[in-house]
């Protein structure tokens, strides 16, 4: 089969593989009809590649139609039409049975100290085959895949694998007052739809801060006020003026470590990058590697007594957290990665075709295009030319 693969820093490839096979009897074969590329994939691309090997594939956010299954998988049968979370979890362990879906003690990788394992994310998070291919063998399908409807295009229910989720529990922990004001640092596809929900779910005001023009156009068209960085000398204080002079209830930080305007963490990327992967594992996992300018400005802009929810994806030890202005704000803090199935009862509603788009799902992708141009396609979006927001890829 063609999948994606790694080949060093900023070098990915469609490559020929071996087809994926039953290996466990809780698993499934699926034949992916859409993969999309996720910010946290860039990570990989040009940052995290001394985690990776050469020829791993990479994506972790398909759907597509199940073409076999293993003996204790009785939920699913072949030409069921799933959609795949990111998170792989077995959905009985502790963790699981308190919906805490994201550190299952099933697939936790205890050797890294890391959480549940993750499709096509490096060998901090089991190292298993991604998305980015013409199909996948996915662990744990007596529990994981999400069936959909037959009818409607791949789009409508693509982003239950990452981004509907993910945006979701950014916008519950953000702890939003039913009327209150939210800010949105990113307005990437988790922002976008950190935006749309939290309008969805009741939020008065609702602002997006990003530099790219067309990004914050679309949000613009959610009821969402955009905010151009670039704009403001000191995005704090904008804020505090839109916010009665006390800044908003709760920032969402959707951007996480590649974050602009860091040009001392830009330099700590590309130095680690540089060494013997062994050093730079070391490097990345005990030292700082973040930009961590949208995190300060989050914490800068927040209201006193209010929540700053981070979705953006961290991974440096040593980053700098200003712990003072923290406490001395009574800021609350939550984070972490999404618990995919847990909001899965809440999302799926909003998705019938009979509701009509609330969310607005089928105006998120910008580009599809087939897997063959994925290296075009991830250039295209580490750079954000060409207007992109979201790429769907077509095995």
């Amino acid at each position: 089969m063609k999948a994606l693969t790694f080949h060093g820093n900023q070098d990915v490839r469609v490559d020929e593989v071996d087809d994926p096979r039953i290996e466990d009897p809780t698993d499934a074969i699926i034949r992916v009809t859409s993969t999309a590329i996720c910010g946290s994939d860039l990570h990989l691309y040009s940052v995290l590649g001394m985690f990776i090997d050469e020829g791993d594939i990479l994506g972790h956010e398909p759907m597509g139609i199940v073409e076999e299954t293993g003996s204790a998988v009785t939920d699913l049968s072949p030409g069921d039409r799933v959609v795949v979370p990111f998170n792989i979890s077995c959905g009985d362990c502790w963790m699981c049975d308190r919906k805490l879906f994201a550190q299952c003690e099933t697939t936790q990788n205890r050797d890294q100290e890391k959480g549940a394992s993750l499709f096509g994310y490096t060998k901090l998070y089991g190292q298993l085959p991604g998305g980015q291919a013409e199909y996948l063998r996915v662990p744990q399908a007596q529990f994981g895949p999400i069936k959909v409807p037959e009818e409607g295009p791949d789009e409508r229910y693509l982003f239950l694998s990452d981004v509907l989720p993910t945006a979701w529990q950014a916008v519950e922990y953000a702890a939003i007052p039913d009327g209150g004001s939210v800010a949105v640092f990113g307005l990437g596809p988790i922002g976008q739809m950190c935006g749309r929900i939290a309008r969805h779910r009741g939020a008065g005001k609702v602002y997006g801060i990003d530099v790219v023009p067309e990004r914050l156009a679309m949000a613009g068209r959610y009821d969402i006020e955009p905010l151009n960085l670039e704009d403001h000398e000191n995005i704090d204080a904008a804020l505090r003026e839109l916010t009665d002079g006390r800044g908003p209830d709760s920032v969402i930080d959707a951007v996480g470590m590649e974050a602009h305007g860091a040009p001392g963490a830009e330099f700590m990327q590309k130095a680690t990058g540089m060494l013997p992967d062994p050093a730079a594992a070391k490097m990345t996992k005990e030292a700082a590697v973040d930009h961590m300018s949208a995190l300060l400005a989050c914490f800068d802009s927040v209201r006193r007594g209010g929540t700053v929810s981070i979705s953006g994806v961290y991974g440096g030890q040593l980053d700098p957290i200003p712990m003072m202005q923290i406490f001395d704000k009574g800021i609350q803090l939550r984070m972490g990665q999404a618990h995919v199935k847990r909001w899965t009862p809440d999302l799926l509603p909003l998705l019938d075709p009979e509701n009509g788009d609330p969310l607005g799902v089928e105006d998120l992708t910008t580009h599809q295009w087939p897997l063959d141009r994925a290296p075009e396609a991830y250039e295209m979006f580490q750079k954000k030319r060409d207007g992109a927001v979201k790429v769907v890829l077509k095995p």
